[in-house]
């Protein structure tokens, strides 16, 4: 059952409540407070490894006609691009390296390596995704408008399709991204304003067409009669790339224990309220510092989404903390392997392509109430630690 009152959910009175969220802006200070030289070098050091790895992939690609030249070009090529998608432009876009006040590293400057244009990016993840989380019809995040992943979403015959759905998701994950601040559910109702759409098309034109050809035109031709190898090798990377950063993003969000919200819950929402919700609808994934880093540290998603603007190197000792306040609060604290995270979220998926079973342990959800997606000029003041976009240029 989505959840209307977090307070009520949580059991938490409103004093305990509004300690909670001292708590956390607390935390907030301290890390504002002490951010200096070696998260500056760390992202630095980052940087750079990315690089390495895609220059380094590019050259052993020029001996791709040899199976392990072409095996180890395509990995050190996945990696840097998954590096760069995840640890170094999903967070600069946050703007957790803005601080520095480097251009190169800023939230207003960085374009990523995928399909979806920043901007568009900026838009329908930090501000409504990261405002709205897990909010039934308002976060386009759940399920993407693809997939039915919560039991008080309507259940129609085309759910029956999620396991096919899903899986061309995932394969084809950046071009999907690319199609997501469109808003298609408004497209279809005829809801979208003609002008805004026309303006978004052709931003995702200009990117898709700068993508392939960088990807599929001009580094398969700098290799010269290597090409159709690098070729092969650069759409391996992507392909790779797109089923990684799938996973990682659906284990942050799809595992038992993310609840969703329905849009009583946005009304007078405070700022403690929003952090509750931030802990309640997210899950971690536990691993390894090489696991956290090819996931961009959204193994701490909880963390990320309660503080999406701080440095991704900091969540680790953050969650020590957001750990505490869950026990002391009796909050549940969602984490668990990988591999676990992943297999709830994919039976979830498959569960719900079917319609929903009433027994007296699992009721009918009470359905959530029709209305209309808001425009952005009617929804809430945003959050200042969501990052920043330009609606002008979206």
């Amino acid at each position: 059952m989505a959840i209307s009152d977090v307070r009520e959910y949580t059991h938490l009175t409103d004093d305990e409540v509004e300690a909670i969220g001292a708590e956390l802006d607390e935390i907030r200070t301290e890390i504002e407070a002490s951010r200096g030289q070696a998260d500056r070098e760390y992202v630095l050091r980052i940087i750079t490894l990315q690089r390495r790895l895609a220059a380094a992939g590019r050259i052993t690609l020029f001996a791709s006609m040899f199976p392990p030249a072409w095996l180890l070009g395509t990995t050190l090529l996945a990696s840097a691009k998954i590096l760069e998608n995840m640890e170094i432009g999903h967070n600069a876009m946050h703007g957790q390296w803005d601080w520095m006040n480097d251009p190169e590293i800023h939230s207003s400057n960085w374009e990523w390596d995928t399909t979806q244009p920043a901007e568009q990016w900026k838009h329908s993840h930090n501000y409504v995704h990261h405002q709205f989380t897990n909010v039934l019809g308002h976060d386009n995040d759940v399920g993407y408008g693809i997939l039915r992943m919560s039991r008080d979403q309507k259940w129609t015959p085309y759910n029956l399709g999620q396991p096919v759905y899903n899986a061309l998701l995932a394969l084809l994950f950046e071009w999907g991204v690319a199609l997501h601040d469109l808003d298609i559910e408004a497209i279809r109702k005829r809801e979208k304003d003609p002008q805004l759409l026309w303006k978004q098309l052709k931003q995702i034109g200009t990117k898709v067409r700068q993508q392939a050809v960088k990807d599929y035109v001009l580094f398969p031709a700098l290799t010269g009669p290597q090409w159709l190898h690098t070729l092969t090798a650069n759409a391996t990377a992507n392909l790779t790339r797109n089923l990684w950063t799938y996973m990682i993003i659906f284990c942050g969000h799809f595992p038992d224990g993310a609840v969703h919200f329905t849009e009583e819950e946005l009304e007078d929402e405070t700022r403690a309220e929003w952090y509750l919700r931030q802990m309640l609808g997210s899950a971690n994934f536990e691993g390894g510092k090489l696991l956290h880093l090819m996931s961009g540290q959204l193994g701490y998603q909880i963390e990320h989404h309660l503080f999406p603007d701080l440095p991704s190197n900091r969540y680790a000792q953050i969650s020590v903390k957001v750990k505490d306040i869950c026990a002391r609060y009796d909050i549940p604290y969602t984490t668990g392997p990988l591999h676990q995270q992943y297999g709830q979220t994919f039976r979830t998926i498959m569960k719900l392509s079917l319609p929903n079973r009433r027994t007296e342990d699992n009721p009918a959800p009470t359905p959530a109430r029709a209305k209309r997606r808001l425009r952005d000029d009617e929804r809430p003041t945003r959050r200042s630690e969501l990052g920043k976009w330009s609606p002008a240029s979206a």
